[in-house]
């Protein structure tokens, strides 16, 4: 039986899904949205960050993970906010919520000084222990899903693909985009080897996230 490079992962035992249970089960809080390397909070706990296209459900997932409906709130224009967004979870963990990238309509000096922000942000932060690539699983990578994760290979942060939308998609399409998914992330040596699927929605691959979060050191 042929393995398949970056398989779906698998679901947690109930001894990881517990772990990643009780850290999310902690108060969730905002802390600030930053937009300059010198507002950013102390480096004083582990972090992950999440990045994705405008629209890809980032603010839904974090949400779901948390527990904490309304904590990160989506705009309803593409690309408006310009913020790198810090949310703590528990004591020891940070959440950490990047711009949505891929717009069209935000002023080139701004897209500029985010992207600026963005590469000292992925190069310069010692805590940061990775970063989830979210990819809407109707849509596959896209172009701009590629340059992000050049990125965060020359910035030398593990990144992990995270299908969201999954319950939008029929079981014959979804294959495709998983396959479409899978030669996109080969070409880039900073990808984590395995795919979470997921539905904010449905809850499906929440508890799956929640404890790959918790056994990061």
């Amino acid at each position: 039986m042929t393995t398949l490079p970056f398989p779906l992962v698998e679901d947690p035992d109930e001894f990881a899904k517990e772990r990643g249970r009780k850290l999310f089960a902690g108060p969730s809080e905002f802390v600030k949205g930053v937009v300059a390397m010198n507002g950013l909070p102390a480096p004083d706990r582990l972090e992950v960050c999440f990045a994705g296209r405008s629209n890809v459900g980032k603010s839904s997932l974090i949400n779901a993970l948390t527990g904490t409906k309304g904590l990160a709130r989506a705009s309803n224009t593409p690309g408006r906010t310009q913020e790198i967004n810090f949310f703590t979870q528990g004591p020891d963990l940070y959440l950490v919520d990047l711009p949505g990238y891929g717009y069209a309509n935000a002023p080139v000096k701004v897209v500029e000084k985010w992207q600026k922000l963005l590469k000292q942000y992925l190069s310069g932060r010692q805590t940061l222990r990775r970063a989830f690539v979210l990819i809407d699983a109707r849509h596959g990578v896209k172009p701009v899903d590629a340059e992000i994760m050049k990125l965060l290979d020359t910035s030398a942060v593990t990144f992990q693909c995270v299908l969201t939308k999954a319950d939008k998609v029929k079981t014959g399409d979804r294959e495709k985009v998983l396959e479409q998914t899978r030669a996109a992330l080969s070409k880039h040596p900073a990808a984590f080897p395995e795919i979470v699927l997921t539905s904010s929605e449905k809850g499906d691959g929440i508890a799956t996230l929640r404890s790959i979060i918790a056994h990061l050191e």
